[in-house]
């Protein structure tokens, strides 16, 4: 039996009205923000924090970069309300700002890690410098995989393309539609399908070099 995480393109298809500008509850919020009260801002962390910490350690591997790494997100977006334009949804916008300070503090990562001498050896099951620890937060794709198969996953996610990884965490985890994921990506809907595509079988080519082929092959 297929799972979600690797159906293919068969469900590709694009999803009728998509949103294109702010909900009447994004509003709400803004003016709440826009308005420095308290309540806006405990609000809209209540709303996202979770989502956007389990993308961006989905994006980076370790979780303690992935709670810095929101922390910065939340200032940009506080700092930043003024000026967002209401062009798409507050969750798009958030999750674009939380994307690309990803991809920053990756770059950061990838030049330091390799000038620093590691504290303790990686063996096979480490093969990078990232520190794999289980998200404690609960989502629909983690509530439909046992503890075994969502480790197997995360380690093989960390070693595909970045702009691969994105998109599929972007769909698969996330849940996000096609239009959604072009506009934080900032990329056309066929380019966002390609991406995912070729995450998806990089993927599955990741999961079938490891010991337990069995697994990525009962999951096709």
């Amino acid at each position: 039996m297929a799972h979600p995480f690797f159906t293919n393109s068969g469900k590709l298809s694009i999803l009728a009205g998509a949103q294109t500008g702010i909900s009447e509850e994004d509003a709400r919020i803004l003016r709440g923000l826009r308005s420095g009260i308290e309540g806006a801002y405990e609000e809209l962390i209540d709303r996202y924090e979770q989502q956007v910490f389990g993308m961006v350690y989905r994006l980076l591997g370790n979780q303690s970069d992935a709670s810095d790494v929101v922390q910065e997100v939340f200032l940009k977006v506080f700092r930043g309300v003024a000026s967002f334009r209401e062009q798409s949804s507050l969750r798009t916008w958030i999750y674009r700002i939380a994307v690309h300070e990803a991809y920053n503090h990756r770059r950061w990562f990838s030049r330091h890690c390799r000038m620093e001498v590691p504290m303790e050896e990686h063996g096979p099951e480490h093969p990078n410098c990232l520190d794999l620890t289980p998200d404690p937060g609960r989502s629909p794709f983690e509530q439909a995989m046992d503890s075994e198969a969502r480790t197997l996953i995360e380690r093989a996610l960390t070693q595909i393309n970045p702009v691969f990884r994105t998109a599929v965490v972007l769909r698969d985890v996330q849940n996000l539609s096609y239009e959604e994921i072009a506009d934080i990506l900032q990329v056309s809907l066929g380019t966002v399908k390609s991406r995912i595509l070729r995450g998806r079988e990089a993927l599955r080519r990741e999961l079938t070099q490891r010991p337990d082929q069995g697994f990525a092959e009962a999951m096709a």
